[in-house]
């Protein structure tokens, strides 16, 4: 990217709706300086190739699980310095196999959020650096986050 250029939030949602004509979708959600969009999990990596490389978006301040019962969640808050935009990204993945490519190598500081989810909800990473438990012992066969779990890990 060349150095000193800034989008519009506008700019930015039309060069990933090119880039990614089905396997990004834009949220009705409206806020200056925020575009909320969900994307598929085969397409995600190439989505924040895209915004790091080519759109300046330097910051990757969230990384975390959700549960929904019937599928997790992970959600993802990317931001823009120089542009003043952040993006937030959900990507499905489903209950049996909760897997989704990691962002690690794009942002470094993504890898402690991934650790976090891998801890909590048991999502893997594909590709970390270094996936294993954070917060809890190794030798813990639950995760506590889920809605699964029983008090207890029973």
């Amino acid at each position: 990217m060349e150095e000193n250029v800034t989008y519009s939030s506008d700019q930015v949602r039309s060069r990933i709706s090119e880039a990614f004509p089905t396997q990004v979708r834009f949220d009705s959600k409206v806020r200056p300086r925020r575009l909320f969009m969900s994307a598929d999990k085969e397409a995600l990596l190439k989505l924040c190739v895209l915004l790091k490389d080519q759109l300046g978006f330097d910051h990757c301040s969230l990384v975390t699980g959700v549960d929904r019962c019937d599928r997790f969640q992970t959600v993802y808050h990317i931001t823009s310095y120089s542009s003043n935009i952040t993006v937030e990204i959900v990507v499905d993945l489903p209950r049996d196999d909760p897997r989704v490519d990691s962002v690690t190598p794009l942002w470094e500081g993504a890898n402690w959020h991934e650790r976090e989810a891998y801890d909590m909800f048991g999502i893997i990473f594909n590709d970390h650096p270094r996936l294993e438990r954070l917060l809890l012992p190794e030798d813990y066969t639950f995760f506590p986050m889920r809605k699964d779990c029983n008090k207890g890990g029973k």
